[in-house]
């Protein structure tokens, strides 16, 4: 395993402590010092194909949604790096979208999370010659057997193939294709090892399952995941967006700076009318009968309002 300190022509890392931010990369300074524009590459839009469909975003960026997470792509003369790779399943429908943009190769897969329909290809790729990247609690996870207490089972390490060779801790920023990325750890979010990945140039977020957009989002709680550190998630990558923001978001379609703000308000109302509760001495049963999610069916999918109280409940009592 190497930690992120990887420099090349194409691709600089610099990693940073977990107390350094990213504000020297998005600063204006920056920002005003990158004036040339990303190149551009012409080529149609690959078909879609076995559940998956490509999307582009502009500045040579790209979505593949379909099953599993969204993945983000960046194509350009430096390569190909995605973010995040689906289900195992998945894999070969990933490299031939990616095929359909570039006949150049796929070196970097950034995993914005551990979880398997987020990170099942990541063999594959690494078989195909990527460098696997993530925090290091995701290499951890991974690497972890424990019970999922929210849905009654056990979480088992998955094979060491599946795992980032290359970790960060805190903050990361990589030169690639013409951009700065920087990736961003959101501590105890969506699980412990979360990683917002933001294209400074292109004004483009991806939020892995920090953020479902339109859906109750699951927080792992049994992996170091809270809602009140979802919350802050959100609240990082809204400082960072602007109104023509482009939000990728783990699980959904594509979303603005409002929808996300959305999400974090949704949030931020399912923890208070939650911990409330609690603090009158209502137990989880009580608070269950009392459908106090009601105004908010419309987001329920796997994650309905029962499993969101249970969440927030276990987040906040740390049971």
């Amino acid at each position: 395993m190497k930690n992120l300190l990887l420099l090349s022509a194409a691709f600089g890392l610099m990693a940073c402590s977990a107390a350094d931010t990213a504000s020297d990369k998005t600063a204006e300074g920056v920002k005003a010092a990158a004036t040339d524009m990303i190149k551009a590459i012409d080529r149609p839009l690959p078909a879609p194909a076995d559940d998956l469909r490509t999307e582009s975003i502009g500045n040579n960026l790209y979505v593949i949604f379909g099953s599993g997470g969204n993945v983000g792509v960046s194509v350009g003369d430096d390569g190909v790096l995605l973010i995040d790779d689906k289900f195992e399943k998945n894999a070969e429908g990933i490299l031939a979208q990616v095929k359909g943009l570039t006949d150049a190769p796929v070196r970097y897969v950034l995993n914005t999370h551990y979880h398997g329909d987020h990170t099942g290809s990541n063999a594959q790729m690494a078989a195909a010659g990527a460098e696997l990247v993530g925090h290091v609690n995701v290499r951890a996870r991974m690497g972890m057997t424990f019970e999922n207490k929210t849905f009654g089972r056990t979480t088992k390490a998955v094979d060491e193939s599946l795992w980032p060779t290359t970790t960060y801790d805190g903050t990361t920023t990589m030169e690639f294709n013409g951009d700065f990325v920087n990736l961003l750890h959101t501590p105890n979010a969506h699980t412990d090892g979360d990683s917002l990945v933001h294209f400074v140039r292109a004004n483009t977020i991806h939020m892995g399952d920090n953020f479902f957009n339109g859906l109750f989002p699951y927080i792992d709680v049994d992996a170091g995941g809270t809602v009140a550190g979802m919350i802050a998630a959100h609240d990082k990558a809204l400082m960072l967006a602007n109104n023509e923001t482009r939000i990728i978001p783990g699980h959904g379609p594509m979303a603005s700076k409002a929808d996300l703000q959305a999400a974090r308000d949704m949030l931020q109302t399912i923890h208070e009318r939650v911990k409330a509760r609690m603090e009158a001495g209502d137990s989880l049963e009580t608070i269950l009968a009392s459908n106090i999610l009601q105004d908010y069916a419309k987001y329920a999918s796997f994650i309905d309002e029962t499993n969101m109280v249970r969440i927030a409940y276990r987040s906040i009592s740390g049971e």
